[in-house]
């Protein structure tokens, strides 16, 4: 008991004044009675009592579930590609970040060069289609075409205009933007067979599955190149029993914890469905995870609120101390403050009610309170010699 109430007295420092440490036989403490603690404002200031009114509040029950941190569905994305060729560059390493429409490999193949040049071809033949219907339907506008001729080279153009978009839908299929395909005419034609691949989002490459020069679309078959994260949001997968649902809503807000971490989450999803195995509904929480705090596979446990009462009033449980199998607060007075016993009603994770001992306004000590209660008991140990 010496030991702890050494230590107490250390973790009070400058709040204790000077000469409550004299050790005159006959002399009582100058500065403390039986229950309570004198100590100047300054005192109370560096002792960071955190001094709040006494006031009313609400009473929460919860329930607690497992769950685990995976990636966002929404900022989640794989880099694929639908064609056979070769792994000619590859400007991203794993862990590498990257913004949206950043080239993040280049693929050389013979299929997207003979697409490309499709393209192009049926292209030059559109133009040109579209000019002479253009000049047709001038001269059977005058009367200088015969209406065959006109029907002629408007089937003509029309078949031409087809065939141009055919091979662009085929480009579309081999994962070029409307941007790129635009942007062929341009190009060296030593370039047509080099594919850029782009970030769909912003993020952190967190998988290459490929290396510099492999095949890729072996047999028509799609190969997954990059998978790219971002973890700015994360959400967290729940398992909640049948009888707790009733007591959960989407658009609830939750928080949820590992060790000394906690951050508020927003329940997203509640699966309809039971797991067979658990017979555990799926539910998913949507967490803002800007500081990274957060990663994928990570165990945490939810609290869910599920009921709301209100009391007169409230003390956080930081506040409470017990001296003599009886609950205390340190009630604040002009001299410091002063043990006061009360009698608690209801309690949640954060509060107790009281229902006696306290008055709605009153000051008391919401941190730091065990230093009070370590004070008290060295006064007392002092009285006693």
């Amino acid at each position: 008991m010496i030991r702890i109430l050494g230590a107490a007295a250390l973790l009070l420092g400058m709040v204790l004044p000077s000469h409550a440490h004299d050790e005159t036989p006959d002399a009582k403490p100058a500065h403390h009675d039986e229950a309570s603690v004198k100590l100047s404002a300054q005192q109370i200031e560096a002792g960071k009592f955190a001094v709040e009114d006494v006031r009313g509040g609400t009473l929460t029950r919860q329930i607690t579930v497992p769950g685990a941190i995976v990636p966002s569905g929404d900022h989640i994305a794989r880099i694929a590609v639908r064609l056979l060729g070769t792994v000619a560059e590859l400007r991203k390493r794993i862990g590498d970040a990257v913004t949206a429409g950043e080239v993040v490999a280049v693929i050389e193949s013979r299929e997207v060069a003979d697409a490309k040049s499709e393209y192009l071809a049926a292209r030059l033949v559109s133009d040109l289609q579209q000019t002479l219907f253009n000049r047709a339907k001038t001269l059977w506008d005058g009367k200088v075409m015969s209406e065959n001729d006109f029907l002629r080279a408007r089937t003509t153009f029309e078949d031409a205009r087809v065939k141009l978009e055919l091979s662009r839908q085929k480009l579309f299929a081999l994962s070029l933007s409307a941007e790129q395909i635009e942007a062929l005419p341009q190009q060296p034609v030593e370039t047509l067979r080099r594919q850029e691949l782009r970030a769909p989002i912003s993020g952190r490459i967190a998988e290459r599955r490929v290396e510099l020069g492999s095949l890729v679309g072996r047999e028509g078959q799609e190969s997954e190149l990059f998978t790219i994260v971002d973890l700015a949001v994360v959400w967290v997968e729940l398992a909640v029993s049948p009888a707790d649902l009733a007591d959960i809503r989407e658009g609830q807000q939750i928080t949820i914890a590992a060790g000394r971490a906690t951050s508020p989450a927003t329940i997203m999803f509640i699966s309809p469905l039971l797991d067979k195995d658990t017979r555990a509904a799926r539910v998913v929480a949507s967490v803002d995870n800007a500081d990274r705090k957060w990663r994928p596979g990570a165990f945490v446990s939810a609290e869910i609120p599920v009921d709301h009462t209100p009391a007169d009033l409230v003390v956080p449980k930081s506040a409470l101390q017990t001296i003599e199998r009886d609950p205390v607060v340190f009630v604040r007075t002009p001299e410091g403050f002063e043990a006061r016993k009360v009698t608690l009603g209801r309690q949640d994770s954060r509060v107790a009610e009281i229902t006696g001992g306290l008055k709605p306004g009153e000051r008391i000590a919401t941190a730091n309170s065990f230093v009070l209660k370590a004070d008290l008991g060295k006064a007392a140990v002092e009285h006693q010699h």
